[in-house]
């Protein structure tokens, strides 16, 4: 196999080079950053100086420098004046300075995205390879002596899907965002300017652009809705994904040359889909979410069709056609006399037409500008497709190779991944539910009067024969529930989705707590009663066909551990084998790292998610073996925002999965706000894109086949019980618990702003067991205590040692953290928790609870758990403090969290004035907008909070 990157010193080489680093290249390379944050603060307070006057300006300015000192010099006296100057402020002054931090941190984070960049050229021009880059990817491959043929044999069956989804935590609104993304493009011009009127130029720009953020309300004052859901998720293509991701395979092309690469990275959603826990949606959103997304498709694609016919304006006088060009063009009703001659022109005018035709068909909306009128609509995007393969291949035969690349080839790779439909949409729903309408449709029609009593036997028996029978289960003139007809609803309107936008619009059909094999059943049953499953289960000769993968989510600890069985006894059920096989031979499973989190603790949640990866992997390779159609399997990760929800860097999070279990297939979320941090920079977006296929390679080809060392595993299963048992003593066995946690974080004030079409909790109690896991997390990652990603592991690392030899155990430990990629992720995103979390913050919002006895008594539970995990980390890593190996992050901390604190101190005081609730209607109206800027700004500065 050809090298697929320049000869370049070897990896080694250049961590040892960069670990004898002076310590001053440190302070030289962060010197921009530093610069960038001075600019865009210097821009911020003179806004803020302009906009509410000079003394506004000097108190944040005072509370900014107190809040540093307390912070970075560890002054008391500053600590103390700090807190008696925010405690004194009206509520009107109190907002102006939540915003103020607020802001900060936004435009922080931008200086970050851009520093991230910067610094990622500056080591492709030096020739060094970063981790999670394709570059190194395809080194790595090459020394394992991987041929191009054979990776790109892999990308051939791999499917790799970054999937958004709308959760409670994205708490800006697209006018914040658009803004930002204008302060970003901004900065990131600076760089090559190169006189001092161009600098002034541009930072007068974006002093516009900071004066129309401040003037912008920055939160929402109705409760946001699907198709709001639907615009913020849709504002990340015509930025990000519709031109980086066909950048990211013209990479993988030029890498691997001479060799054909599949589409195989495409982007899911949930939003208008996802219909678990939340009424809002229905089969009208879902049919907005689709229109909108093909609209979005298709105004890329005219737009691009608009510029490609003002590129190729070659005259045949000059150069020939093909003959399937010559035809294309001459089919065209383009009859302007000054293009007779232009036939790419000719072709591109009726294409357009074609497409402005489809526009109109998908979504009854219109294309900007007309040459011709819209006619002849593209009955699919494949026909679309291959007429811009049949312009390719004449400027390819007629020496315009090189008008291919700027803009065609991008063009016909994006149709290729996108399509009319752009992203593939989910649908989603609680297994209870699809029981209830089951029920339903079986009592109105006679055949089983109580469908919920009967056993889990019981019902398997009926949902087969029902899938037996080819006759429909409805009652013509029968009346049915508002659920039953708008399940059924969903169901028809995909399958008309299907055939209006093509076989990718709706692939998948996730079942919410997933506990028995009557629940995967039950769907099969409502696709067969709406036309997406033709065919019998019992009929051999012709299988049955079903249109949508039907994946079941295993959510808690239980269900994880009997996901296996469950899979294997549903595939041991006459005909769902060979109907898998017929319908495309792929099953999903989705695994759930929120709940199983809030159900035992994060490391517990990870080492059952481990291990019910590596039973389903097992199960489908024993299937695999026995000679019949094989079925992919494709694990479905639900990872939040937060390390206690499954969050952390992707790259090391696919890396750490159980060997055998990716195999060039992995989809995973992107949840709240962590979506914008990683995609509303194009640049970093495309980094982004980048790890995720680079460690889907490596997982799948790279990774060792053998398990881990099997004192590994029987260490990690013990340490997992310790802290399941740990975690469930002091979140659900401990008295007063409860209490303690709606009082001492905002989880009350965050269910109350409007920042998702989902309520907080699944039922009207106050049981952490019916709260939703996002909140539940959000609300510690606000009050700085972060819980979830922490909490019984410390607890268990001492059980563990205490149960043994201590210095075996220790260095057994210490080893695992060394060679094991799961134990060390999981460790290293715990490093990222702990500094993150400030129990000097966290005591402050212990002052809220009423009951000040059970506060403190909570609270000193808490800190002596924080300091196990603290102390249990320093041990296993041999760290001196947190983030000692990820300078990156521990930089970050140390310029934001100053800016950040006072946001935690006026939270505090002004929610416990609206506790109270002593002063007027509009002074606690003032307050709790203060209350819901101060989240904003909060999960903006801690990034991965929800």
């Amino acid at each position: 196999m050809p090298r697929t990157t320049p000869a370049r010193t070897s990896v080694a080489q250049r961590t040892k080079t960069s670990r004898s680093a002076p310590a001053g290249d440190a302070a030289a390379k962060n010197k921009p950053l530093v610069e960038d944050i001075r600019l865009l603060g210097r821009i911020l307070g003179d806004v803020i100086r302009e906009q509410e006057g000079t003394d506004a300006y000097e108190l944040i300015e005072r509370i900014r420098q107190l809040s540093v000192a307390y912070r970075l010099k560890a002054d008391a006296s500053a600590g103390r004046v700090l807190d008696r100057l925010l405690k004194n402020l009206s509520a009107d002054r109190t907002v102006t300075v939540i915003r103020a931090f607020s802001y900060f941190s936004h435009l922080a984070n931008i200086a970050e995205d851009r520093h991230h960049v910067r610094r990622r050229a500056v080591h492709e021009l030096a020739g060094d390879l970063q981790e999670g880059s394709l570059a190194l990817c395809f080194e790595r491959l090459h020394r394992a002596e991987h041929r191009a043929a054979d990776i790109a044999a892999t990308l051939a069956t791999a499917y790799i899907s970054p999937v958004l989804t709308a959760h409670p935590t994205e708490v800006q609104r697209k006018s914040i965002l658009d803004a930002e993304r204008a302060v970003a493009e901004l900065l990131g011009a600076r760089d090559d300017l190169r006189t001092a009127e161009q600098r002034a130029e541009n930072e007068a720009l974006m002093r516009a652009r900071v004066t129309q953020l401040w003037q912008t309300r920055m939160l929402r004052t109705a409760k946001l809705t699907v198709a709001d859901e639907v615009e913020n998720a849709l504002s990340y293509y015509n930025t990000t994904f519709l031109r980086q991701i066909p950048r990211l395979y013209r990479d993988i092309e030029r890498a691997l040359p001479g060799h054909v690469i599949a589409s195989f990275l495409r982007m899911g959603h949930w939003i208008g889909g996802d219909r678990d826990g939340n009424p809002n949606v229905t089969a009208a959103t879902l049919s907005h979410a689709l229109r909108r997304q093909a609209e979005v498709a298709l105004r890329f694609y005219l737009t691009e069709l608009h510029e490609l016919g003002a590129e190729l304006s070659i005259s045949g006088t000059l150069s020939a056609v093909s003959p399937a060009m010559l035809a294309l063009a001459e089919r065209s009703p383009d009859q302007n006399v000054h293009r007779q001659d232009e036939p790419y022109r000719r072709a591109l005018i009726g294409m357009y037409a074609r497409l402005a035709a489809t526009l109109h068909r998908l979504t009854g909306t219109e294309a900007l500008r007309h040459a011709v009128a819209p006619q002849m609509p593209y009955p699919d995007a494949d026909e679309f497709l291959a007429d811009l393969r049949v312009i390719e291949s004449s400027l390819a035969s007629h020496h315009a190779q090189a008008l291919v690349g700027p803009r065609l080839a991008p063009l016909k790779r994006a149709v290729q991944v996108f399509g009319f439909h752009l992203a593939t949409l989910d649908l989603r729903q609680s297994s209870d539910k699809h029981e209830a309408v089951i029920a339903e449709l079986l009592r109105v029609a006679r055949i089983e009067t109580d469908y919920a009593a009967l056993t889990e036997p019981a019902r398997r028996e009926r949902l087969l024969a029902l899938l037996n029978d080819a006759r429909p289960l409805r009652v013509h003139g029968a009346v049915y529930g508002e659920l039953t007809l708008d399940e059924l609803a969903i169901f028809e309107t995909a399958r008309e989705a299907l055939t209006r936008y093509g076989r990718y619009a709706i692939r998948h059909c996730i079942i919410s707590h997933t506990e028995e094999v009557s629940d995967l059943l039950e769907v099969l049953l409502l696709q067969k009663e709406t036309g997406l499953l033709t065919g019998t289960l019992d009929n051999v000769e012709s299988p049955a066909s079903a249109a949508l993968i039907t994946v079941p989510l295993f959510e808690t600890i239980g269900d994880l551990r009997r996901s296996e069985a469950i899979m294997r006894e549903f595939y041991a059920l006459p005909g769902v084998r060979a109907l898998v096989a017929a319908s495309g031979g792929e099953q999903d499973v989705m695994l759930g790292y929120s709940d199983s989190n809030k159900d035992g603790g994060s490391f517990t949640s990870h080492w059952e998610l481990y291990r019910a990866e590596t039973a389903l992997a097992a199960f489908f390779a024993e299937m695999a073996a026995d000679g019949a159609p094989p079925i992919t399997l494709r694990l479905f990760h639900g990872r939040g925002g937060t390390v206690g929800r499954g969050g952390g860097p992707s790259y090391q999070a696919i890396l750490a999965q159980p060997p055998g279990t990716v195999n060039g297939q992995i989809r995973l979320t992107e949840q709240g706000e962590v979506i914008a941090s990683k995609y509303a920079n194009p640049d970093i977006g495309h980094r982004n894109l980048e790890t995720l296929v680079a460690a889907t390679l490596e997982a799948t080809l790279l990774n060792p086949t053998k398990s881990a060392p099997r004192a590994f595993l029987d260490a990690a299963a013990q340490i997992s019980e310790a802290s399941f048992q740990a975690y469930r003593r002091l979140v659900y066995g401990t008295p007063g618990f409860t209490d303690y946690f709606f009082a001492a974080t905002p989880i009350r004030e965050i269910a109350e702003l409007n920042i998702g079409s989902r309520p907080a909790s699944r039922k009207a109690t106050r049981a952490i067991e019916d709260l939703r896991a996002i909140p539940w997390s959000f609300s510690w990652g606000q009050c700085r205590m972060a819980l979830p990603g922490w909490c019984g592991f410390g607890s268990a690392i001492e059980a563990f040692i205490a149960g043994g030899d201590r210095d075996e155990r220790v260095a057994l430990l210490q080893r695992m953290h060394r060679q094991w990629p799961f134990f060390r992720t999981l460790l290293s995103n715990l490093d990222m928790v702990l500094a993150k979390s400030d129990l000097r913050i966290a005591a402050r919002y212990v002052e809220l609870v009423d009951d000040k006895k059970l506060a403190r008594r909570i609270f000193t539970l808490l800190r002596a758990e924080w300091q196990r995990a603290h102390d249990a980390l320093m041990l296993i890593t041999g760290q001196a403090e947190p983030l000692q190996a990820n300078a990156a992050l521990a930089r970050s901390i140390a310029h934001r969290f100053p800016y950040l604190d006072p946001l935690n101190h006026l939270q505090v005081e002004l929610m416990r004035r609206h506790r109270q609730g002593r002063e007027s209607p509009a002074a606690l109206e003032r307050v709790q907008r203060g209350i819901h800027l101060s989240i904003n700004g909060i999960a903006a500065g801690l990034r991965n909070t929800g």
